[in-house]
């Protein structure tokens, strides 16, 4: 695999990170923010919300691992979430 980046964890054929924000409010604002991005890379996470958490796993299903794409999207996350 490539580098995990920073605050990211591998597991298996993904890499996994929760957010913890403020609040619910917060946890789906950032989720709402991720959705545009998302969509224009076109690959999309595995995510769940849990009050003030946002649980992530990327994975490139076409490929069974981690790729360029799964890096891409974890770096938007980490801007994304600074932004709360």
């Amino acid at each position: 695999m490539t580098d995990v980046p920073e605050g990211w964890t591998e597991d298996g054929d993904a890499i996994t990170k929760r957010f913890e924000f403020a609040d619910f409010a917060a946890a789906i604002a950032f989720m709402n923010r991720a959705a545009g991005p998302i969509d224009e890379m076109n690959h999309h996470p595995e995510w769940t919300n849990v009050y003030n958490r946002v649980d992530v796993r990327l994975t490139s299903h076409d490929t069974g691992a981690v790729t360029d794409r799964d890096l891409r999207l974890a770096g938007v996350l980490d801007e994304l979430a600074q932004q709360s």
